[in-house]
């Protein structure tokens, strides 16, 4: 069951949190342009973030979407227009995968604050990945119980 599993808030969130990574890495902007293309990323997702939420929660009609993503992006009407769709059609998408980012950033921090300096980046990288695609609560469990097997050893 466990290799067939997929999650959208576990998988998306993993990819989210690991382009955060990048600004944690030295030299990797050299300079506010270099990081161009991640911050539109960035702002292309909360573009998708504000749609999903106003299709499902808000009522929006698929034009009313149309015109957000028109007005707070430069993609083509074809784009728009497809993405929109996604989103008609797979509700709650967008924020899955936000909500996915933010608990593995809590988890994280979680982590770096019970073990101090025995925190090792590469050991949470592992717990977070090793058991493959997961609910979040899962989640929660598994690196909780990495966190105690740092403590004790």
């Amino acid at each position: 069951f466990r290799t067939q599993y997929g999650s959208t808030a576990y998988a998306e969130g993993w990819g989210l949190y690991s382009e955060a990574l990048a600004k944690e890495m030295p030299d990797t902007y050299q300079d506010p342009y270099s990081e161009y293309g991640r911050l539109t990323s960035e702002a292309w997702r909360a573009i998708r973030l504000v749609v999903d939420t106003g299709l499902h929660a808000k009522g929006w009609t698929e034009q009313q979407a149309i015109d957000y993503f028109r007005a707070n992006s430069s993609i083509p009407d074809a784009a728009i227009q497809s993405e929109v769709r996604r989103y008609l059609i797979m509700p709650g998408q967008a924020t899955a995968y936000k909500i996915g980012m933010i608990k593995i950033q809590q988890l994280r921090k979680k982590a770096e604050g019970e073990l101090g300096a025995k925190f090792d980046i590469r050991g949470f990288h592992d717990a977070v990945l090793g058991g493959g695609a997961m609910p979040l609560d899962l989640l929660e469990k598994r690196v909780d119980l990495w966190i105690a097997a740092k403590q004790a050893g």
